[in-house]
């Protein structure tokens, strides 16, 4: 544990779109967090750095971040997928706790023996889960938490997009190492969503496909997960919808709650707005809020309307703050990715074989 009121100074691995728009600010407005140094080659990125944080210093490789493992308390990794594994394992061996952004690893394998690895270290490794701080989330985990829903019989969650033209990079690679297309991005986010939801997944059933010119890797994919409980969550995400679904439709004994709209703080992050005391942030006009209801659609004036809560990314990182100062436990941890890890890979499998896959037998 780091002691209290000695700053955690945090070494960043990446500076792309994860490390930039999401990692660096939200480290950088966490009471107690200081981004040391950022690790990056690209002198484009290095001054792109430089201008929202003048004291930050640089790394050309994570290797260096090793050789001065004394003068740094948290490694984050925000680089592509394929570097996960390898740099969280250098960094747990140099003794440092890391937060890895999501997915963790390739395998569900893969991310238990990350974890065994922080165990034996003593270590805390965590794994970015933002959409858990999404501000239609915590709205509906309120309304769960309130029983306004009754028993839930299934929930639909919907991430898509529309980008009919490839963008290309390693995200859109099909090489297997690369961890590469929609399943294992936006997947990441709304099979972690389910599953704190609604606990352990039983059965999985998925559809995946490439559909635009020259994609090498999914870009539109369904998967239907069987919770033990017997909820039935059905997932999507997509780079090639056309007309945009609900975000959230919960259908339950008692009522229905159905939201519109992403939530507003990647949006904000990107238009370079910061959280900070007593500024505003994550929140969203009445116009967008979700309805609660029953037997009509919301579009149709069916239901009320639901103030949405406010978005919180910060609380995650506050949380990596708390479990480095106090010892409390990580807000996501490797266990809770690995159960993940272990739905993702029974989707591909599903896709791939045209078969329902059974977890745990």
């Amino acid at each position: 544990m780091t002691g209290t009121g000695t700053p955690i100074r945090v070494g960043l691995v990446g500076y792309g779109l994860a490390g930039s728009v999401f990692h660096a600010p939200l480290i950088a407005a966490t009471e107690g967090l200081v981004l040391d140094t950022i690790v990056t080659s690209s002198e484009e990125r290095r001054e792109q750095a430089r201008a929202e944080f003048p004291d930050v210093r640089f790394a050309a490789t994570a290797d260096e971040l090793w050789e001065r493992a004394g003068e740094l308390d948290l490694i984050v990794i925000a680089s592509p997928n394929k570097t996960h594994v390898p740099v969280a394992t250098a960094a747990l061996q140099a003794g440092l706790p890391v937060v890895v952004d999501k997915p963790l690893a390739g395998t569900a394998a893969a991310a238990r023996e990350l974890a065994a690895l922080a165990d034996k270290r003593g270590l805390l490794l965590s794994v970015f889960q933002n959409r858990r701080w999404d501000n239609d989330f915590l709205t509906l985990r309120a309304l769960l938490a309130d029983g306004e829903l009754g028993d839930v019989q299934r929930f639909e969650s919907r991430f898509e997009r529309w980008r009919p033209q490839l963008k290309g990079g390693w995200r859109e690679s099909g090489a297997p190492e690369e961890i590469g297309g929609l399943l294992y991005d936006l997947g990441s986010h709304v099979v972690d969503q389910a599953l704190v939801l609604f606990g352990p997944a039983v059965q999985v059933y998925a559809e995946s496909d490439a559909r635009r010119p020259g994609a090498e890797t999914d870009d539109d994919t369904f998967i239907a997960i069987t919770h033990a409980n017997g909820v039935r969550s059905h997932l999507y995400m997509s780079a090639t919808t056309a007309q945009l679904g609900p975000r959230f439709r919960v259908l339950g004994s008692a009522a229905g709650y159905v939201k519109y709209g992403l939530d507003p703080q990647e949006a904000a992050l990107r238009d370079g707005k910061r959280p900070g005391p007593g500024l505003p942030w994550g929140t969203e006009p009445q116009s967008l809020w979700g309805r609660v209801g029953s037997g009509e659609s919301p579009l149709t004036g069916g239901g009320r309307p639901v103030e949405t809560l406010p978005g919180d990314y910060p609380a995650y990182y506050a949380g990596i703050a708390a479990a480095l100062r106090d010892g409390t436990a990580a807000p996501v941890t490797a266990d809770e990715a690995a159960d993940a890890l272990d739905v993702l890979e029974a989707a591909r499998r599903s896709a791939r074989e045209g078969v329902t896959v059974r977890l745990g037998s």
